[in-house]
C-alpha cells in the first residue's frame, strides 16, 4: 500500500466485482483519507469451464492467481468467497478479515417449479458441486444431476434456455447481485448443508502489513470467524479442499455456544454420515476436529477412499 491507496486483487465475474466493490466502498467510508483500486484477473477456475470443478484438481483454483499477485507486491488485499478459500493458506498471506455472513443457504432456482419435491422424476437439475449433488440425490434418487459451470448470469442464462428444470446456486451471490427474486425457495438445512464459509466474504493481505490489516480490522465479524474456524478446521480434517462432498454449518447463538452440524455424503447419495456438536466459541477449532474425527470413524473415512481421498 502506497499514498494512501489499496489496491485490491478481484476476480473479473459479475459477483466476484461486486464483492470487491463492495468492500472497497466500506473502506473508503470507514476511512476518508484512504482510495482503493481494482485490479481484475483470472483464475484457473475461471479458465476451465469445460470440466466439473473435482475433475480439475488442485487446490486454490479461484485464489492462487490472486495470491501470487499479493506475495509479488501487485495487490494489498484480494477479496474471496470464503467458501472458495483452501484451508491452506500461502506462508506470508493471512485471512485479515471475515465479514458478517449474508445467508448461508442453497437456492432452488427454476422457471416452471418451486421447490425441489415439485420436481417431476427424471428432472435435469444443474450443479457443479459435489456436496450439492450428493445430498440432492440422497432425498431425490430419481433426479438426472448435470454439470453447470460459468459464472451466475451464464447458469441463469442456460436454465432460461431450457437446459435444466432447475439449478442450485448460493443464495447470498443472488441477493448480492440484486437478483434475489430469481430464487423459488432456499433448501432447508435438513436436506443440504453448505459448504464451509458460505455466504461471508474472507479479505486476505499478507501477514507482516500491519497497516493494512488495521484499515480492514472493522470489516471482521468475530461471531462469523469463531463459526469459520469450527468449519474450516473440519474440512482440513476431513480433507482440506472444497470439491468433497462435506458439509459444515457452525453457528454462534445467542446462549453464546456454538453448534456445529456437518456431514459426509457418498456421490450417489446412498451413504450420509451426519452428526453435530455444540461448545464453547473459545473451542471452535476443537469442535470441528472432534466432530470430523466422529464422522470419518461412522463410515466417511471408506466414503472419501472410495472417490480417491485418503484420510
Amino acid at each position: 500500500m502506497k499514498n494512501g491507496i489499496i489496491n485490491i486483487g478481484t476476480r473479473a465475474s459479475k459477483l466476484a466485482l461486486w464483492q470487491a466493490e463492495y468492500v472497497a466502498a466500506e473502506i473508503e467510508r470507514h476511512h476518508p483519507s484512504y482510495r482503493t483500486k481494482l485490479k481484475k484477473m483470472t483464475t484457473k477456475g475461471d479458465r476451465i469451464l469445460d470440466a466439473p470443478l473435482a475433475k480439475i484438481g488442485g487446490k486454490g483454483l479461484f485464489t492462487k492467481e490472486l495470491e501470487q499477485a499479493m506475495l509479488a507486491g501487485q495487490i494489498d488485499i484480494a477479496v474471496h468467497s470464503l467458501k472458495d478459500m483452501p484451508t491452506e493458506i500461502p506462508k506470508g498471506l493471512i485471512i485479515g478479515a471475515i465479514t458478517k455472513r449474508l445467508d448461508p443457504g442453497d437456492a432452488f432456482v427454476s422457471v416452471n417449479y418451486t421447490s425441489i419435491e415439485e420436481l417431476p422424476i427424471g428432472a435435469k437439475v444443474g450443479t457443479s458441486s459435489l456436496r450439492r449433488r450428493a445430498q440432492l440425490l440422497a432425498v431425490r434418487p430419481d433426479l438426472r444431476l448435470l454439470d453447470l459451470r460459468g459464472n451466475v448470469n451464464t447458469r441463469l442464462a442456460k436454465l432460461d434456455a431450457g437446459d435444466f428444470d432447475a439449478i442450485i446456486l448460493a443464495a447470498a451471490g443472488l441477493k448480492r447481485l440484486g437478483i434475489g427474486n430469481r430464487i423459488r425457495s432456499i433448501l432447508s438445512q435438513r436436506m443440504m448443508l453448505p459448504a464451509v464459509g458460505q455466504g461471508a466474504l474472507a479479505i486476505e493481505c499478507r501477514a507482516d502489513d500491519t497497516r493494512v490489516l488495521s484499515v480492514i480490522d472493522f470489516l471482521h465479524d468475530h461471531n462469523m470467524s469463531a463459526a469459520a474456524m469450527a468449519e474450516r478446521a473440519f474440512l482440513c480434517r476431513v480433507e482440506g479442499g472444497c470439491q468433497i462432498p462435506v458439509g459444515v454449518y457452525a453457528d454462534l447463538k445467542e446462549d453464546g455456544l456454538l453448534h456445529v452440524d456437518a456431514m459426509i455424503a457418498s456421490v450417489d447419495g446412498i451413504r450420509v454420515c451426519r452428526s453435530r456438536c455444540t461448545g464453547s466459541a473459545e473451542r471452535a477449532e476443537e469442535l470441528g476436529i472432534s466432530l470430523a474425527e466422529e464422522l470419518l470413524d461412522a463410515g466417511g473415512r471408506e466414503i472419501l477412499k472410495e472417490i480417491g481421498i485418503a484420510v
